[in-house]
């Protein structure tokens, strides 16, 4: 037996260098029959240890018959069948190399998607520094959810930074993402997400609220995925890292509207990339998807997030998650609407607009008009004015006859 290095040297006295079998067997101190098979092998020469016998060996007949009785037998029961008495181990290697000739056939589907038919949501939290205004700049576990969307037929992504992760604001994150989608599609895929709804085998997802009501008026069906299982939605668990190693080096952000003004920029272009497992860009199949999906229903978006109805109490503030807002005080006692959205907090009564502001994406603040605190302290001078112009209410005191105090010192006239 010679070795690769000889074999290719063999080859390449005789093919370079023109010699005879005859010279080359003279050279390398071989038999010329060595050189003739070196010359004619059509592989590449490879040690390969002789085959040594196993103890299962004779055992092997047996396994098969039982196998052949019941393909899925576990191979302890195997060993008690045929009485084996030595290592379980040799027999379970044995039982596993041969189970597969009398399994039936499994072929597995590759994953493919319909236009139209479904939408992977998540989460990213991005590892990065935002201003959310109130001198709070978050980092860490304090940076607010991105909701990330991704297509399953297109791979068309889209990103936006949302508050905090309450149904309310999922709905108008979805239905935000949705409208920039131009449609809607079959099924929407969630992880576990509380907000979402909680996962129940065999049975429909138990949604919250929100959600359920927000499924009726998108007419679709939103799939809740059991818990730990990710590779259900795969596409937008790679966008999250995409979005991670790709658009979030080298950025700085002033808030979160400028995190979401970048990430929908960079997300518009990356939509327009090859993408090799598709042979195509996203922007290549956008429009097969979109026709495919249902058309956006004629919700207005102020009928969704977070709504409450009260009586506006003295203090004239409302609460939107941990937040309080300040309100006309002209109204207190009377119930006022209250709505937010990612955006906005307003306040109504009687359809009439009694405040108006920014949400607040730092948790527990005080959110306060300079013009409602100016009302609110005129009214509480003018209360205090008109209280002390009133006289004195008249007060009845009884006269004690001072004989009485004589008597008691022992005194008189």
């Amino acid at each position: 037996m010679i070795t690769l290095d000889e074999w290719a040297e063999i080859r390449r006295l005789h093919r370079s260098e023109g010699l005879p079998i005859k010279a080359i067997a003279r050279m390398k101190g071989i038999s010329k029959n060595t050189v003739r098979r070196a010359l004619r092998a059509a592989e590449v020469p490879r040690y390969q240890r002789a085959p040594r016998g196993s103890i299962v060996d004779a055992a092997e007949p047996a396994i098969r018959e039982q196998l052949k009785l019941c393909p899925t037998m576990p191979a302890t029961v195997i060993a008690e069948r045929i009485g084996w008495q030595r290592s379980v181990t040799v027999l379970r290697e044995r039982v596993a190399q041969l189970r597969p000739l009398y399994l039936p056939a499994d072929p597995v589907s590759r994953t493919a998607y319909e236009p139209g038919e479904r939408v992977q949501n998540d989460f990213w939290f991005p590892p990065a520094e935002i201003p959310l205004g109130h001198g709070k700049v978050a980092a860490g576990a304090e940076v607010p959810p991105v909701l990330v969307m991704a297509s399953g037929y297109s791979r068309w992504m889209l990103a936006l930074m949302i508050p905090s992760r309450h149904a309310e604001d999922l709905v108008l994150g979805t239905w935000r993402l949705l409208t920039q989608l131009g449609g809607v599609p079959k099924q929407l895929v969630w992880d576990n997400e509380g907000g979402v709804g909680k996962f129940r085998r065999g049975r429909p997802p138990l949604l919250s609220a929100q959600f359920a009501e927000f499924r009726g008026l998108l007419g679709t069906e939103v799939v809740v995925l059991p818990p730990r299982e990710p590779e259900h939605k795969g596409i937008v668990e790679r966008n999250n890292d995409y979005l991670e190693t790709s658009f979030l080096p080298g950025r700085a952000f002033a808030s979160p509207a400028d995190f979401n003004a970048q990430a929908g920029e960079w997300a518009m272009l990356a939509n327009y990339r090859f993408k090799r497992v598709l042979g195509c860009a996203p922007a290549d199949r956008i429009d097969a998807d979109r026709a495919a999906m249902a058309p956006l229903p004629p919700i207005a978006e102020s009928s969704l997030g977070w709504h409450n109805r009260i009586r506006l109490p003295r203090d004239h503030y409302v609460r939107i998650d941990t937040c309080d807002y300040s309100v006309d005080p002209a109204v207190i006692g009377r119930w006022v609407q209250v709505r937010a959205d990612l955006d906005r907090v307003t306040v109504t009564c009687d359809g009439r607009p009694v405040a108006c502001h920014d949400r607040s994406w730092v948790a527990h603040q005080t959110i306060t008009d300079p013009v409602h605190k100016q009302a609110a302290d005129a009214m509480r001078a003018e209360r205090l004015r008109a209280k002390l112009a009133a006289p004195p209410a008249g007060v009845d005191v009884e006269q004690r006859d001072l004989s009485r105090y004589d008597a008691l010192l022992g005194g008189g006239a």
